[in-house]
């Protein structure tokens, strides 16, 4: 338990410290007037408390993520703390927290078109496609993922009958004003997910339960070669560590948040708190199922469906009580990440052609063609949609770091703290096309590691040139 007490407490204490210190180096002011109050428009722009953005931000960007990744990451072992402690508060919680201000100084405007500001009109135009394909995944996968488990708990529905069921839902939830239904209702999802956590915590800390410590840094799964934890581990746990996909969604809460010293809590503060969701999760997978190994052995023979596991650890820790937050855990959680990921979307198709979004028929424009496609992604095999819905979400995450990268270097802050997760996360990313078998499938890692590598050195070069270029 002691790896656990000191990792949550790093977790809680970087808040204050690293989350205060990027506060500054992002010259946060509330003298400056946010979009919020500038542009409202009462649709996508309008003026929301504090307390109401910070848990649509927080339901936003975890759904299933700080979930099923934490399980499936804990099948490596105790190293999966160090991945999600050190990963969230120098990694995940500075990509949201710097992203976001980005984006509130841009207006709340889309990722891609932030992007561009910094790396270039081609890369604006890579990262296009790329988001828009990535948020109609995600939103796939959170049709999918929920339909599955609605249609086993409740066997009067079919699978297909839970599919349109939820698209008929996204489809109400991504047009109305943000204020109709997801600043409504989410924040009652989120304080579900917080009271999951809070009671897995409370059964950790005061039940019986052995939580492995981290004396070592073996690989647990039960094929290490084929699973290796770089860089499969760094794949597997996303939004617990960093994800690009929340960037996708801070538009959304930039264009509500009343003033930019609101920035710390609502965007470092929401990545902290999956972090420690995560963390708490992690835990719990290892210390019920009697450490990694059998946590391994119990997923396999389940299909590594982590929703199972959920399901068997809510209902034993937690009773009745856990089984009614299960439900929200596993089924409102991803089904509240789908609709707001369709959202991002729409908002990203509206951003690249100045297409005003408030009149109805518009949005309907927009988004009629991509729940079309996302529902035809939902035909495809669930395990093939996530295997690159995962892969695609890291390497978004490593655009924005480069943003992130260039804009302190032209404000000639401490852009460090950017470039370091910028040149890992860009190696795990590149190292996982050469050497995973859903690409490339160079397994000979003494080929596909230094590919990894050469590709790094490129990419971080042509950033650096991107960087120090002289505008105007």
């Amino acid at each position: 338990m002691v790896t656990f007490i000191i990792c949550l407490s790093l977790l809680i204490l970087a808040y204050f410290t690293y989350g205060s210190y990027l506060e500054r180096l992002a010259d946060a002011d509330d003298s400056n007037v946010t979009p919020a109050i500038r542009l409202e428009d009462g649709v996508d722009y309008m003026k929301l408390p504090r307390w109401r953005v910070f848990l649509i931000q927080l339901l936003n960007i975890a759904g299933t993520g700080p979930i099923f990744g934490a399980i499936l990451g804990a099948c490596f072992g105790p190293v999966a703390f160090l991945w999600i402690t050190l990963g969230c508060i120098f990694f995940g919680a500075m990509h949201d927290y710097l992203s976001g201000m980005l984006i509130l100084r841009q207006d709340g405007k889309s990722l891609p078109e932030v992007i561009g500001e910094y790396l270039g009109t081609g890369v604006r135009a890579v990262v296009r496609v790329f988001s828009i394909a990535l948020l109609v995944l995600v939103g796939a996968v959170f049709i999918l993922s929920p339909a599955q488990l609605l249609s086993t708990m409740m066997s009067g529905l079919s699978q297909q009958v839970w599919v349109y069921i939820i698209l008929i839902y996204y489809v109400i939830a991504t047009l109305l004003p943000v204020d109709k239904v997801i600043g409504k209702i989410y924040p009652v999802f989120g304080v579900a997910l917080v009271a999951m956590a809070a009671g897995l915590l409370g059964v950790l800390l005061l039940g019986e339960y052995e939580i492995p410590e981290l004396t070592t840094l073996h690989n647990f799964q039960q094929d290490p070669e084929k699973l290796p934890i770089i860089p499969t581990l760094f794949i597997t746990i996303a939004c617990g560590a960093i994800s690009g996909f929340h960037a996708t969604q801070s538009p959304l809460m930039a264009r509500c948040v009343t003033s930019e010293k609101k920035c710390k809590s609502v965007f470092y503060g929401s990545m902290i708190s999956e972090g420690i969701i995560a963390l708490i999760w992690a835990a719990i997978a290892m210390a019920f199922f009697h450490g990694p190994t059998e946590l391994g052995e119990q997923l396999a023979e389940h299909g590594n469906n982590a929703a199972w596991a959920v399901d068997v650890i809510s209902n034993t820790t937690l009773g009745k009580i856990g089984a009614i937050l299960a439900l929200l855990g596993v089924v409102a959680a991803p089904i509240t990440s789908g609709d707001t990921a369709f959202r991002g979307a729409r908002l990203i198709i509206a951003d690249i052609f100045n297409y005003d979004q408030r009149p109805i028929v518009n949005r309907l424009i927009v988004c009629i063609p991509l729940f079309i496609i996302g529902f035809g992604i939902t035909l495809v095999e669930f395990g093939v949609v996530w295997r690159y819905f995962a892969w695609a979400n890291q390497t978004l995450a490593v655009f924005t770091l480069w943003t992130i990268y260039v804009w302190l270097v032209r404000k000639g802050k401490n852009y460090w703290v950017a470039m370091v997760p910028a040149i890992v996360m860009t190696f795990i990313v590149s190292y996982f096309v050469f050497l995973s078998p859903q690409f490339m499938g160079i397994t000979d890692k003494s080929i596909s590691a230094p590919l990894g590598i050469i590709l790094t050195a490129v990419i971080t070069f042509l950033s650096y040139k991107k960087a120090h270029k002289k505008i105007g």
